[in-house]
């Protein structure tokens, strides 16, 4: 019997296999086996290492025993790490088979609530309901506009009068603006001051008495 039908349990031909959960779980407990395997395998090896040491110049022949049981315990460490390997990826695949087959199961339900609720459906009943829905829309939307629109009390009047008497109006403002830029004929001048201004004595004035000055100042030089 191979080595995973030891750890599984094999079965015969018609007996049922080993769920995923529980292929995963026995993975698991081989694989703590041999981890601790290889920590035992490691402690022997260092031991038969410083018995080497301890009799290389003493006892050769005790140093060389000890180093062919450390090739042994290393020979076994390697096979172990191959064996571990092997398991971990195994364990992985069916950890992955495991999810994909709830994930599928799970769709699975969805599709079948889904297609319970749809029988439940009849595609003519639903568009009749959905044209009811649009029909009931489209008066909710003519009962609005019809409330909103103001009520006239039924009177009717000519735009074009309107419009008329409009340009009428604003000619008439038009015409009272201008008259006001032109301003009244008969508007009050502002009356002269009565008190005469301060004057100011001419410049000619100034230069004639400068001048006879200058001449009487001559006249006495002479």
């Amino acid at each position: 019997m191979s080595l995973f039908g030891k750890i599984f349990g094999g079965g015969g031909k018609g007996g049922k296999g080993p769920s995923p959960q529980e292929a995963i779980q026995k993975l698991r407990e081989t694989e703590e086996m041999l981890t601790k395997k290889q920590e035992f395998l490691e402690k022997k090896i260092e031991q038969e290492l410083q018995i080497a040491k301890k009799n290389g110049t003493k006892n050769k022949r005790a140093a060389l025993q000890a180093l062919k049981r450390k090739k042994r315990y290393e020979k076994q460490l390697a096979q172990i790490d191959g064996t571990l390997s092997t398991i971990e990826f195994q364990r992985e695949a069916l950890e992955n088979a495991n999810t994909n087959t709830e994930v599928l199961k799970n769709l699975g339900y969805a599709a079948k609530a889904m297609k319970s609720a749809h029988e439940n459906m009849d595609i003519d009943k639903v568009d009749d309901l959905m044209q009811d829905i649009t029909e009931q829309q489209e008066l909710a939307q003519e009962i609005s506009d019809a409330i909103s629109k103001p009520v006239g009390f039924g009177e009717e009047f000519d735009e074009d009068e309107l419009l008329a008497e409009l340009d009428e109006l604003e000619q008439e403002e038009l015409d009272k603006n201008l008259l006001e830029i032109g301003g009244p004929e008969n508007v009050p001048l502002p009356n002269v001051p009565s008190t005469s201004l301060p004057s100011r004595p001419a410049k000619k004035e100034e230069d004639e008495d400068d001048m006879e000055d200058l001449q009487r100042w001559a006249m006495g030089a002479m």
